[in-house]
């Protein structure tokens, strides 16, 4: 399909690195090039990407704060035939993030919607835990405090299957805190900075980890990988 094909316009879901600009497939970089627009979570960093990789598509910004504004223009332009590129900050659009509003609406319109699949953050993660990965749960962000945080950890502690969690790095500890005293001592993963200069592996149990990261400084970008209840790995 070219740029401009009347009638066939298409919203390309594209995964883009989480870390290391290496890890760009060739398919997500050949759609990048061929699309219309490329709508970015952060066209900052978005930048940074194509211009490694000599591509010179227009960007529009779509987040969570513009999306309401953005999304009439991007339908337009679907609507016109015109080929669109969702992209995120890292990894996989809609997951965490506004994306999946734009993708429900263009669905609803009738527009199709195709996959450009790669790296995931959620998914690196769990391949490195060494924990089971025959079922496993993505959780996000646990909520800042109150009933829906403390609801989440029950659950949490109920379920036997492997629990993986975004959290920031000033976060961490407590929420380690959080998960010991409603979890057990149950082994857990704290992977850092994953595919970039510092990355960084964390295993033991949540007690030993949590005494590993009050001693130091923790920085970047984390995801914690939880055993489920009653299991060792």
């Amino acid at each position: 399909m070219g740029k401009d094909t009347p009638g066939k316009g298409i919203l390309f879901v594209v995964s883009t690195p989480i870390g290391n600009l290496d890890d760009i497939t060739i398919r997500a970089l050949e759609t990048l090039r061929r699309v219309s627009l490329i709508a970015a979570e952060d066209t900052r960093r978005t930048r940074k990407l194509l211009s490694r990789f000599d591509i010179h598509t227009p960007l529009m910004s779509y987040f969570e704060h513009n999306e309401v504004k953005r999304l009439d223009k991007l339908l337009a332009h679907l609507k016109r035939g015109k080929e669109i590129a969702l992209v995120s900050d890292a990894g996989t659009p809609a997951i965490s993030d506004p994306g999946y509003r734009l993708i429900q609406k263009v669905i609803e319109q009738g527009i199709p919607v195709a996959p450009i699949p790669g790296p995931s953050a959620v998914i690196a993660a769990l391949s490195v835990s060494g924990l089971p990965t025959d079922r496993f749960s993505f959780v996000g962000f646990l909520p800042r405090k109150g009933s829906k945080r403390g609801k989440l950890l029950d659950k949490l502690a109920d379920s036997d299957a492997t629990s993986i969690l975004y959290e920031s790095p000033h976060r961490l500890v407590g929420t380690l805190e959080n998960l010991l005293e409603v979890c057990g001592d149950r082994q857990v993963v704290i992977t850092r900075e994953l595919t970039k200069a510092f990355e960084e592996v964390i295993r033991g149990k949540i007690s030993d980890v949590m005494g590993t990261l009050k001693a130091r400084r923790v920085r970047g970008e984390i995801t914690i990988v939880l055993a489920g209840k009653g299991r060792k790995g």
